[in-house]
Formats: C-alpha cells, sequence, structure tokens
C-alpha cells in the first residue's frame, strides 16, 4: 500500500479531501430558533476539526470517568436524545449535518441540563483526525445514507477505509452497531467487517434499547424490514 493510501486510511489530510458520506441539510431556521441555535453551538457544540479531543477533560463535568459513544447521523435527534435519558453512563458525541436535528439535540442538552452529551455538525470524517486512538466505548451507525445507485457506493460509510479508521478508535472491547433496512448496505456492511480482522460479531435481534425512530417507522411502513450488526474490536 502507498504511502498516500495510509496516511488518508489513518484520517491525516492530503491533496484530496475525503468523498463525502452524506447528503447535506443545512436547513434554515427560524429566527427566534437561531438565535438559540447559535448560543448553543458555542456552549454544546465542537468544532469538527482542531486540536485532538481529551475525554476526561470535555466530559469532567459528568462526573465520571467517561465511556464514549461515537453516534453518527442522528438525523432529527430523537433517538440520541431518548438514548441520553435512558443511558446516562454513556457519553455521547453526535455527528450530524441536518441543522434542525442538530439544534434539537443542543436544545435538549440545554433543557435537561446534560453534562454527558456533544454535538457536532460536520462530516464524521473531518471528525475522526480529532478523536484519540483506542478511545471510543462504541460508535453508531443508525439508518445511514445508503447511496442506493452503483456510481454513488464509493459515498457509503460501510466501506474498508472508513470501518479500518472507526475500528482504529476503538478501544479493545469496543463496539461497532449498525442498523440499516437496506438489504444490501447490511450485506455490504457484513462483506466489509468480515474482512477487518479486529472485528468480531455480525447480525444480532434487533436490541430492546435502541429507539424506534420516525425514519425507521417510515421504513416499516413501506415494508422495510431493519438488521442490526454489532461487532466487537478483539484485538
Amino acid at each position: 500500500m502507498s504511502h498516500a493510501a495510509l496516511v488518508a486510511m489513518r484520517g491525516v489530510s492530503t491533496s484530496h479531501p475525503p468523498t463525502r458520506s452524506f447528503q447535506p441539510r443545512r436547513r434554515a431556521l427560524p429566527p427566534a430558533r437561531a438565535e438559540r441555535y447559535q448560543r448553543l453551538l458555542t456552549q454544546w457544540a465542537l468544532p469538527v476539526t482542531g486540536e485532538m479531543l481529551c475525554f476526561e477533560d470535555l466530559f469532567a463535568a459528568a462526573g465520571r470517568n467517561p465511556e464514549v459513544v461515537l453516534d453518527i447521523g442522528f438525523g432529527g435527534g430523537e433517538g440520541l436524545i431518548e438514548l441520553a435519558a435512558t443511558r446516562p453512563a454513556e457519553a455521547l458525541i453526535g455527528v450530524d449535518v441536518h441543522t434542525p436535528g442538530v439544534a434539537t439535540v443542543l436544545e435538549a442538552i440545554d433543557t435537561e441540563g446534560w453534562q454527558h452529551v456533544r454535538v457536532v455538525e460536520g462530516d464524521v470524517l473531518e471528525l475522526l483526525p480529532r478523536i484519540p486512538v483506542s478511545s471510543l466505548a462504541g460508535v453508531r451507525l443508525f439508518f445511514p445514507d445508503p447511496w442506493p445507485k452503483n456510481k454513488q457506493r464509493h459515498r457509503r460509510l460501510a466501506r474498508p477505509d472508513v470501518v479500518t479508521r472507526l475500528v482504529d478508535r476503538l478501544r479493545i472491547g469496543g463496539t461497532l452497531h449498525v442498523a440499516t433496512d437496506i438489504a444490501d448496505y447490511a450485506t455490504q456492511t457484513l462483506a466489509v467487517c468480515a474482512a477487518e480482522p479486529r472485528l468480531s460479531g455480525g447480525i444480532v435481534p434487533r436490541p430492546s434499547w435502541r429507539p424506534l425512530t420516525r425514519f425507521e417507522r417510515r421504513g416499516l411502513d413501506e415494508g422495510r424490514t431493519p438488521t442490526d450488526l454489532i461487532y466487537e474490536r478483539t484485538s
């Protein structure tokens, strides 16, 4: 493998920007909500780029040795909010580009006084260099953009280079949890994760603790069946 390929895989900048894995959803907010949103961003959001994060400092006010979980693509935010309320022992970093969803999560953090949740509005591929290796207790990728066309599939997050970078940042015993209602996406995830020697796992029954979001309900109404895949980093 070339030096450039290795550098790109580990999340260091090269001359070519990373392929985006999302559809931009930056919708304008009403003026009063936009003002609150900007204020809450300064309190509870993390810049997508910058120095390496120190979780102990970031979540010091939560009063625990943080079990940090990276929640990628939380959409409207209701799932992340439910997990923040029902699993308070976890420290959550949610990443998305959907402005109303980011605003909803920020408002919940402010209303509930949560110290164990932070938000990043941006591309997770740009955030990964800020996350220390072997530091995360979990990575969640619930119903990611499916990019269904053949010419789009290089944008999927369930691809070898991205999975390698995510596994790099899991600690030993940390888990990668993917949920999708696109059968081809589940098949691709199985193949990519099977090829990653540090992972062990596969398809599991739907965990009772995973929130049922509007997006998943819509898929069920349209006849799609969700698949949950959970992998543990073993080495």
